[in-house]
């Protein structure tokens, strides 16, 4: 280990969106900072990889709607090209049902999540209860109860019964979109936004260097990472809630942090992008979205970026990605060719191309597309992380206050953690 120790003002471990826009805010404000990053590449949940085309897919984060202004203004700000998702023509839901049921499902489905909404999260009428338990007392079809629990574990992406109703609601009333949120995508990758972010820091951005240890003292912090020590006034703990946890701490942190960190599960996804020579959908009058009742988390959509470029990406969430996730790529193709082929017909067999990218168990994040807390108790663990324990600061995507999970959300989340500690340092100098 190098034994030179450096200093700089703020160290931000993490160089996911939540860390990039902090760091991109301290450098606004002249504050002397460094970032360090355990990947070799920014992004987090977010990345692209090269397909066997060659063509440079999202293998992660994507998605993003008019609804979400900070995403949207970076984006456009840095010259992103918006792809409009493709959704005229009919979505399907399989096992099949009539038009006019299938409508009915989904319409009873949504308003089984607004019923869910309009519950104060901090009713003691339903303290204790998971959504599963709460989605067997409703008195709705089945039908619409099969639709509830597979949008939510494809869009939370872990079982039902592990998610407390008081935190799905909490959570689900900060994500205000009122459009479709799988509007747009970017042609360049949402990772080569991340990568754009990333260029501006120049030499204060590390990457391949894992913290390892944060060492509280009276002056400030010692970040101990793979590759030496750095002293800093404060540390931002840019990572989900989950990997935050497994951080080493001295002295420990105080008992309820310590237990706010911990109450947290990353979600199970893992996504994959079918090539097709064309979109046989549209010529069905087919939007290329499919919902599977019969398998709750699974979920197809139109990624194609021109009619040239035809994809269907598809999203298994929650418990079926754990079933799915000991699979080889075989054996996962075999898979999900078999259900395509059941909702869409013989040409979905015809796929050019088979991408996947598993983020059950990711090494550096967990999980995706976020964390969750899965203890009814946890009322708090929010509040608590964000108080932190000063010089030592915890944002991410889950704990914002708007779009939590979402890239949104961690633009937003890195923005306030600095807020705080632009304040902090400014306290402490004229104090001095």
């Amino acid at each position: 280990m190098n034994s030179i120790i450096e200093r700089t003002d703020v160290v931000i471990v993490g160089a996911g969106f939540t860390g990039l826009s902090a760091a991109l805010e301290l450098k606004r404000a002249g504050i002397d900072f460094l970032v360090l990053e355990a990947r070799d590449r920014v992004g987090g949940r977010v990345e692209a990889t090269r397909n066997g085309l060659g063509e440079l897919i999202d293998s992660g984060g994507q998605f993003l709607c008019q609804d979400m202004p900070e995403l949207m203004a970076l984006a456009r700000a840095r010259g992103k090209t918006f792809v409009e998702t493709y959704v005229d023509g009919e979505f399907i839901t399989h096992p099949s049902l009539t038009p006019a049921r299938t409508e009915r499902t989904y319409h009873v489905s949504m308003a089984i999540r607004e019923r869910m909404n309009r519950i104060d999260p901090d009713d003691p009428a339903i303290a204790g209860l998971t959504v599963a338990e709460w989605l067997e007392r409703q008195q709705d079809p089945a039908d619409a109860k099969a639709a509830f629990r597979s949008m939510i574990e494809g869009l939370w992406c872990l079982a039902l019964d592990k998610v407390p109703l008081w935190y799905l609601i909490d959570n689900d009333r900060r994500i205000t979109n009122e459009t479709f949120e799988l509007q747009y995508f970017l042609r360049e990758t949402m990772q080569s936004l991340a990568d754009d972010l990333a260029g501006d820091l120049a030499g204060q951005l590390r990457l391949g260097e894992a913290a390892t240890r944060i060492e509280r003292g009276q002056q400030g912090v010692r970040v101990v990472s793979s590759n030496g020590v750095i002293e800093a006034r404060e540390v931002l703990i840019a990572l989900p809630p989950a990997t935050a946890s497994k951080l080493d701490f001295a002295p420990a942190l105080p008992v309820d942090l310590a237990k706010a960190l911990g109450v947290w599960e990353s979600g199970a996804v893992i996504k994959i992008l079918v090539r097709y020579a064309s979109p046989f959908w549209r010529e069905r009058d087919l939007c290329g979205m499919v919902m599977w009742r019969d398998q709750p988390g699974l979920f197809a959509c139109d990624a194609s970026t021109d009619v040239d470029h035809a994809a269907l990406v598809v999203f298994v969430g929650g418990p079926l990605a754990l079933r799915w996730h000991p699979l080889g790529e075989a054996a996962l193709r075999a898979e999900v060719s078999a259900r395509l082929v059941e909702a869409l017909g013989p040409q979905a067999a015809d796929i050019i191309d088979f991408n996947s990218r598993d983020w059950t168990h990711d090494r550096w994040s967990g999980g995706a597309y976020s964390d969750l807390i899965v203890d009814v108790t946890a009322r708090d663990a929010e509040r608590t992380i964000l108080a932190g324990a000063p010089p030592v600061y915890f944002a991410a995507s889950e704990v914002s206050p708007s779009f939590p999970g979402y890239v949104e959300g961690a633009i937003v989340a890195g923005r306030i953690a600095t807020g705080k500690i632009q304040s902090a340092i400014a306290t402490r100098a004229s104090g001095s």
